[in-house]
């Protein structure tokens, strides 16, 4: 995904603008991984391998997502972590 982007995205639930970036990896220009948090909602949005998920909740995968946040946990914020829209790690995990 390019930074240029941050500028057209909006929450595809409340259709809020501009969205939160956190960058976990990046090559050059073009971010691999990071997040997209919305202010308003509190939903988050992942970025894989470069491409941003921007579906809405009922179209989201609980299972990818999950692993997504396991893999990242160390730098996600704590909002995210303990109570992420629509999906939150379990303390125990």
């Amino acid at each position: 995904m390019k930074h240029r982007l941050l500028k057209i995205l909006a929450c595809p639930i409340d259709k809020h603008h501009p969205l939160e970036l956190k960058e976990f990896e990046t090559d050059k220009e073009e971010i691999l991984s990071g997040l997209l948090l919305c202010s308003e909602c509190g939903r988050f949005y992942p970025i894989m391998e470069g491409i941003p998920s921007m579906l809405p909740d009922d179209l989201r995968t609980e299972k990818r997502e999950l692993e997504f946040l396991k893999v990242w946990r160390d730098k996600l914020p704590p909002e995210v972590v303990d109570d992420g829209r629509p999906f939150k790690l379990k303390s125990s995990e």
